[in-house]
């Protein structure tokens, strides 16, 4: 069973005069990961690792240090606590003694470890890319269903009604597909996206 956390937690040590920075988040896509690392761009840093999972895609950065001390001692904190869709960023500044590369590696994993350790694990919940169409008297319905259950959706009129993708956990699919049947009278069923392809 997958997991990931539940919030934004950090961790603060410091080690030999070198203080380090931990930021763990839960993320959904590379966008989301983007968007953190702007936001948490720190230019009094002297370096700034991270490394992220998201299924079977994962990504590190040493920042300057040298190469496998930082980035990836941190994806291997993520992997070790069996978790995906997550962001670890540790921000060192440097303090003026050389940790060597096995000090690096255990500074850098470390911080990262202990900093994944406040984290809530929960159950990462699968969700399903779904499409379906219905008429403009019909979209009032399944809007309120969407919002109702906080599903994210996009919609895009046309002429002859409302084109819908929504992104659905797997548990809600048959009972949502039931109901576009319902208030469609059997005329619109609805469609997964697969989006897996390359698994």
């Amino acid at each position: 069973m997958p997991f990931t956390i539940s919030q934004l937690v950090s961790f603060e040590e410091d080690i030999k005069k070198s203080r380090f920075q931990a930021f763990a988040t839960p993320v959904e896509n590379e966008q989301e990961v983007k968007d953190f690392l702007d936001a948490y761009k720190d230019v009094s840093t002297t370096h700034q690792c991270w490394a992220w999972k998201i299924g079977q895609q994962l990504r590190f950065n040493d920042d300057g240090e040298p190469s496998g001390t930082a980035g990836r001692p941190i994806l291997a904190t993520i992997e070790g606590n069996e978790l995906t869709n997550v962001l670890v960023l540790v921000n060192r500044w440097y303090g003026g003694i050389k940790l060597g590369t096995g000090g690096l590696v255990r500074a850098y994993g470390g911080c990262a470890g202990q900093c994944l350790m406040l984290a809530e694990k929960i159950e990462l919940i699968e969700k399903q890319k779904v499409q379906f169409s219905c008429l403009f008297n019909e979209w009032a319905i399944f809007q309120y269903e969407l919002n109702q259950q906080s599903i994210e959706y996009q919609e895009q009129y046309h002429a002859e009604g409302v084109d819908v993708i929504a992104l659905l956990q797997k548990h809600q699919i048959p009972a949502f597909a039931l109901k576009l049947q319902d208030v469609s009278r059997g005329r619109e069923k609805l469609k997964i996206v697969d989006e897996q392809a390359n698994d």
